[in-house]
This record gives C-alpha cells, structure tokens and sequence, in this order.
C-alpha cells in the first residue's frame, strides 16, 4: 500500500516548474505558523476572560476581513502584480501577527483581527495567479493540488506546535504566527527574485465573456448549500476547540494535536482517494456523501464520552468528510467554466467559504449561550443533512438526466 501510494504521488507531481515547487515550499512555512486563529476562542475566553459570544463576534469579524481581503487581493494582483500582492501580504501580516498578541480589549482584539484578516486574505487571489503563472495548460490542476498539499502539512505541522506553545504561553503563538510570515515573504524574494520574474504578454484582443455565474441557476443553488456546509465545517476551528477545552477538558497539546491530525490525514489519503474514485460518479453524488459524514462527525459529540478515542473518531468522520467534498466541489464549479468566466465562478467559490466563516462563529457563540453545546452539535447535524439532501436533489433534478461528462474529460 505504502509503495503504490509513493507511485500515485510521484505521477501526479512529476513535470511542475521549479517555480512552482518553489512556491508550495513558501505556502508550507507560512502555513505552518497557522497558530492563532485556531486558538483564538480559548485565547479570548480562557485568557482574556471575553464572553463565549465576544469570542463568536471576534471570529465573525475574521470571516468579514476575509471577504473584503479576497475581493481587495484579486483588484491590486490585476493592478499591481501577483508577485507584489504576496510579498506585501506576508510582510505586512506577519507585522499586524506581532501587534495583535499585544491587544488586551475587546475593541482593540476585533479591529485588530478584522485589519490582520484584509491583509492576510489579499494573499490568496496573488498566490492563485501566481501558481497559474508559473504552470502550464496540462499542469494548473496538478500545480494547485501541490498547494493543497503544502496547505494540509503546514497546517498539521503548526497545529502541534501551536498546540506545544499555547500550554506554555499563548503569547508565542502571535510571535510565531507573524515571524512565519515574514519568513515565507523573506524566502519568497530569495527563490524568486523580482529580476527573474517574466511577465506575460497581454492579448490586444478581449475575449467576449460567456456567461456569468450570477445567470447560472444550478450554480447560484450549488453556492447556497456551498455556505450551509461551510458554515457547519468552520466549527471545527472556532467551537470545537472550545467546546474541548471546557466541556472535556483537553490540554491544548491535544487540540493541537487533533488538528494536526486533521492535516495529515488529508496529505496521505486525499491523493489516494480522489484518484480512486474521480470519474466514477457525478461530483455532486460524493459531496452528499461528505457532508452526511461531517455531519455524523459532530452529531457524535453527544453521543461518546469525554475521551481521546471519541475525539479522535470525531475528528476522523469529519476528516473523511472533508476528503470526499471539497475536492469534488472544485470539480463541480470548474467543470462549469471556459477561460473567459472561470475567474468568476472562482470569486463566487470564494466568497461563499468566506460568508461561511462569517456565519459559523457568531451562530456558533449565540447558540452556546442560549442553548449549549450539545445543541449546537445537534444544529450542526441538521444543517449538514439539510445540504446533503439539497446536493442530491440538485445532481437528480439538473444533472441525472444528461451525460454525466468526468472532470478528466473537460478540456481547459
């Protein structure tokens, strides 16, 4: 099994540019500072002594720095370059990582978080252009999936540290989280100096656009059980942490652990299962099943007892969840596209999982507060439910009926 694993990730890596390697390291070191995010309702509830519902609003006002940062990020990239949106990101982030750690208010903390997240978020429309940029027609995808892929290990790589750190000073977490920052902005003009980047050669012609995805009704239904799953998945960054440290009471050593977790089974099997099962059934088919899984995940928080093992099949559930969804959502929207709209259906991706970020933590916070956990987990359920079965229905009614075309076949 190891060796046939080793096999699929050799075939699906091989003829990338250096650049793009290049590119997937810098995404690994600024990931794997991803610390206080994570952490940040038992930072503002535990050590800053806010109310479960402050927490929820400092977190929604993550998400709406998010959403302003995407759609901010991809005006300067068209402006000013991708090369110069990252650079400023990394450096500016890493600096407003830095100052936040020593924000004590909450006014202070929310505005704080929502200038940090605006700036950090500029990152990503930069880097996609970036990884377009240095990859060709027949690599995009495989160049993005290396991104993933540096994402997942950076992310389960900070979650243990993170998790190390906060046990001994929560402070660290804000000195490292911005001091990765700095570094990826620092090792990026290293690898890819400004004096090697080639720039592109603009077409006199414009291309006619040939639809948008505003017009596209399958799509716009996909995009609102898009946030309805989001919003459930964003639990386990906002609430969940919580809801371990003071309902089971879990060491931070092993919420971090458990996210880190999350990330590493996402670098060994996701290749391995999408490669399996991409092209058998209709994308929409697997996300009914992954989000019938998240939603099992959390479901079963009211049902096992306050122990590692429980947390750690928890964890497992909505993992699997995750592998089998967000994957084959990419696939459904991308299928959707030409090269003249697919920057919009992006955008409109984009901002669903930004709406959802916002959402997840200020329902999270109001439902704890007047209801508990335990009915937090039983709305989560029903919400993932509600999706899955709005998945089905839409892959019956728009999609059962015609030739199903595999994402392997769509040319780009």
């Amino acid at each position: 099994m190891l060796s046939y694993t080793i096999q699929l990730y050799k075939k699906a890596y091989s003829g990338l540019s250096r650049n793009s390697w290049y590119l997937c390291l810098v995404m690994f070191i600024n990931r794997s500072g991803t610390m206080v995010i994570p952490f940040m309702t038992i930072y503002c509830t535990q050590k800053l002594h806010f109310t479960v519902e402050q927490a929820g609003y400092i977190m929604g006002l993550f998400g709406v720095g998010s959403l302003l940062g995407a759609f901010i990020g991809g005006k300067t990239t068209d402006k000013y370059g991708f090369y110069y949106v990252q650079i400023f990101a990394l450096l500016v982030g890493g600096v407003l990582f830095i100052l936040l750690g020593f924000q004590k208010t909450f006014i202070t903390i929310g505005i704080g978080s929502f200038v940090l997240s605006v700036c950090n978020e500029s990152f990503r429309p930069a880097n996609y252009a970036a990884i377009v940029h240095y990859s060709t027609d027949e690599n995009k995808t495989r160049s993005n999936s290396l991104n993933r892929l540096a994402v997942n290990l950076g992310w389960a790589f900070g979650g243990l540290l993170g998790g190390t750190l906060a046990h001994i000073n929560y402070k660290l977490l804000f000195w490292v989280d911005g001091s990765t920052n700095i570094a990826a902005a620092l090792l990026l003009l290293r690898l890819i100096p400004i004096s090697k980047l080639v720039k592109p050669v603009k077409n006199a012609i414009s291309t006619i656009r040939d639809s948008s995805p505003y017009k596209d009704g399958v799509y716009l239904i996909f995009i609102g059980l898009v946030v309805l799953f989001a919003t459930c998945f964003f639990q386990i960054f906002t609430m969940q942490p919580l809801f371990y440290k003071t309902q089971w009471h879990f060491s931070e050593q092993f919420i971090g652990l458990l996210m880190g977790l999350n990330g590493l089974l996402i670098v060994i099997f996701e290749m391995v299962i999408i490669h399996s099962l991409e092209g058998r059934k209709h994308p929409l088919v697997f996300i009914c099943l992954g989000a019938l899984l998240t939603g099992a995940g959390f479901m079963l928080q009211n049902y096992l007892p306050p122990a590692y093992y429980a947390a750690l099949i928890v964890m497992v559930f909505i993992t699997v969840g995750e592998i089998l969804a967000m994957p084959f959502m990419n696939s459904f929207w991308i299928v959707r596209t030409t090269n003249t709209n697919r920057g919009q259906y992006a955008a409109l991706y984009t901002m669903a999982w930004s709406t959802a970020q916002i959402i997840a933590p200020l329902l999270g916070g109001i439902i704890i507060a007047f209801a508990g956990f335990n009915f937090l987990w039983w709305i989560t359920a029903v919400i993932c439910l509600c999706a899955s079965v709005g998945f089905i229905i839409l892959y019956r009614y728009a999609f059962k009926q015609s030739r199903i075309v595999p994402v392997e076949e769509t040319v780009f």
